[in-house]
């Protein structure tokens, strides 16, 4: 249970916050390299950590993020024209370039050098693994930007997609650390999913170990009838990533993973990650895949990263599917989250929880969190922000009883081969 002020602390994070500026020590995933198709190509209006931004790509390719508001007059830069380097507000024509500078002002004589004195409020960009990220913080604590093993796959083993959430990231993330929740919320009612050893064991116990980038947890479910644990790890990586293991339950498998990225105190983004390590995997098996998570390109409303199943129709709930097919009447299993999670409201108010020893790992965050915000006003770097955890990998296993997965064959799956 966290005090009013603490969460109040770390699920605000608009400019000057304190969880807002320690957000802002990290590079945040922004838009898929799609969303920006080709040079020119039509500005995007984003939201990120409560601010309201321009994207664009302009003429030689390179992604801008630019403050919405032109600082002529104010006029959105979304309408802007998008040409020869720069993206020009069409109020009265004033053109902006990369850096913010800028370097057209024709409705100004020609002889002045207004154009030198004014530049827009920008924020650095990178492109990798299909992702476009920023970074909103201080010039000179700009950190490099994140290189996890996912990132590093070769091309067409590793896709991204993403999915609007109608609550505050702390709450979205929250339910992803959570392993316990599998066994009730994603369970199958069909006697396979009932073999499932998440279903069969269903109280796991949880060893944190604190590390430079966060922590790694392991989820040890018993299942004495094979005398044996089915062992999952995972890693949660500062501020809002978590790496898990997906495939069958009795090998290494595949890296799964997502980042939860606030749109604003109310909003986010559950970024979604699946790299395949043995080899690559085609577009259309990716979205069957994510097809059945819920979130495939036909769960969308067209044009958008929100799900057709939502708030405003119960999630598509069916009563009956409830009583014989699984175990929330709710199909999709990331449509699943959303349902629970967005059920708490915008911001839930954690002075009213009962925390038990399934939530070792989300109490774990929520330290890392404090701390990392008072790192910040003390001057430090966050944890986890200088590049710590680009070698990690999480994995899973059964193995027999007695077996400490700390010192097991399970350990040496955990170190990135890519």
């Amino acid at each position: 249970m966290l005090k009013r002020e603490e969460n109040e602390l770390i699920t605000r994070v608009g400019p000057g916050t304190g969880m807002g500026e320690t957000m802002r020590r990290y590079w945040m995933p922004t838009l898929l390299s799609s969303e920006l198709p080709h040079a020119d190509s039509d500005p995007l209006r984003v939201r990120l950590l409560g601010e309201d931004l321009i994207a664009f790509r302009d003429t030689n390719g390179k992604i801008g993020m630019i403050q919405n508001n032109c600082p002529h007059r104010g006029a959105s830069l979304f309408f802007g024209r998008n040409e020869e380097a720069g993206l020009r507000c069409v109020y009265h024509g004033w053109k902006f370039d990369l850096s913010g500078q800028c370097i057209d002002m024709p409705n100004e004589p020609a002889e002045s050098d207004f154009k030198t004195k004014v530049k827009a409020i920008v924020y650095p960009t990178e492109e990798k693994a299909g992702i476009v990220w920023t970074y909103m913080g201080p010039p000179d604590k700009q950190p490099p930007l994140p290189d996890y093993e996912w990132m590093r796959a070769p091309e067409g083993w590793m896709h991204v997609s993403k999915t609007f959430e109608n609550c505050n990231w702390l709450q979205s993330m929250e339910g992803g650390l959570d392993t316990s929740h599998s066994s009730f919320l994603h369970r199958n009612l069909d006697p396979e999913g009932l073999k499932n050893p998440r279903v069969r064991s269903t109280a796991p116990r949880l060893e944190v170990l604190n590390t430079d980038y966060g922590y790694m947890y392991a989820s040890i479910r018993n299942l004495p009838q094979d005398k044996q644990n089915f062992v999952r790890i995972y890693h949660y990586l500062m501020p809002f990533y978590q790496l898990r293991a997906g495939g069958p339950s009795t090998s290494v498998g595949n890296t799964d993973g997502h980042m939860w990225v606030p749109i604003d105190d109310y909003t986010s983004y559950a970024w979604n990650f699946h790299f395949n390590i043995n080899g690559p995997q085609s577009r259309e098996e990716f979205d069957r895949y994510e097809h059945n998570m819920g979130r495939g390109p036909e769960d969308f409303i067209p044009g958008t990263f929100k799900l057709k199943a939502n708030w405003s129709n119960d999630f598509n709930l069916s009563r009956e599917r409830q009583k014989t097919v699984n175990y929330t009447g709710i199909e999709g299993t990331n449509t699943q989250d959303f349902a629970v999670q967005e059920s708490m409201g915008p911001i839930y108010d954690r002075t009213q929880e009962r925390l038990g020893s399934a939530d070792t790992a989300i109490i774990q965050m929520r330290f890392l969190l404090l701390d990392a915000v008072k790192d910040v006003r003390e001057g430090r770097d966050p944890l986890g922000s200088q590049g710590q955890g680009n070698q990690v990998r999480p994995a899973q296993m059964l193995l027999p009883e007695d077996a400490d997965w700390s010192q097991s064959r399970l350990r040496e799956a955990l170190v990135a081969q890519y």
